[in-house]
């Protein structure tokens, strides 16, 4: 389930979450947060914890890649124990990198053929596509609002940009990627979410003007 933003402390997505909770068919599924797009922000796995632990019933973990170091078999266990996979926003392009140092990368292809319930909003969205509209470059320049191609984890053969019509600009920019970039491109409005089981998708909204 790849959600195209809204704030998770204000529950915002709150009832694509509950949905992404459901899919795991277990009443206390293992959630586990990867908060690398956003440096590890701690506030942010706080929150994760308010929304899948406390409200959602969830045995909530998390993955720090930049604030600790943890080994490659904590990794692995961790990415491979848990019931659902919850990718948080910030800095796409940095995220995978970091990613592909750890084998973070290979282990969650792996947990998608396993059958573990992907999700996560933004930078949490864009990974599991091919390709992704980012604006990474924000990220080391803050007036730079170009929007870059990235390649995703390739998991889904579409390219996926996120924040459309809250963020004007971003339709002008998937507009522009897609004159190069083979196949199909879907821009996901703030507190909606694309939602892809064995081969069939539908969206699915918190909000109801998303």
């Amino acid at each position: 389930i790849a959600i195209g933003g809204g704030e998770l402390k204000d529950l915002d997505t709150f009832s694509i979450d509950e949905e992404v909770v459901r899919l795991t068919g277990k009443k206390n599924p293992i959630a586990l947060f990867i908060p690398t797009a956003s440096g590890d922000a701690e506030g942010y796995w706080e929150t994760f914890k308010q929304v899948y632990g406390k409200r959602l019933g969830c045995k909530t973990e998390v993955l720090r890649l930049i604030k600790e170091t943890p080994s490659e078999k904590e990794i692995r266990k961790k990415i491979l124990d848990s019931d659902l996979i919850y990718v948080g926003g910030g800095n796409t392009q940095a995220m995978l990198d970091i990613w592909k140092k750890h084998g973070v990368d290979n282990l969650l292809t792996l947990a998608y053929k396993k059958g573990i319930v992907l999700s996560g909003l933004s930078a949490g969205a864009i990974c599991w596509f091919r390709y992704g509209c980012s604006d990474a470059p924000k990220f080391v320049d803050v007036n730079d609002k170009k929007l870059i191609r990235i390649n995703g984890l390739g998991l889904i053969n579409l390219t996926l940009s996120p924040h459309h019509i809250r963020e004007t600009h971003r339709n002008e920019g998937l507009a522009r990627i897609m004159k190069t970039t083979p196949g199909v491109g879907i821009g996901l409005d703030d507190n909606c979410a694309l939602e892809i089981i064995d081969g069939t998708y539908r969206f699915i909204r918190s909000k109801e003007n998303a």
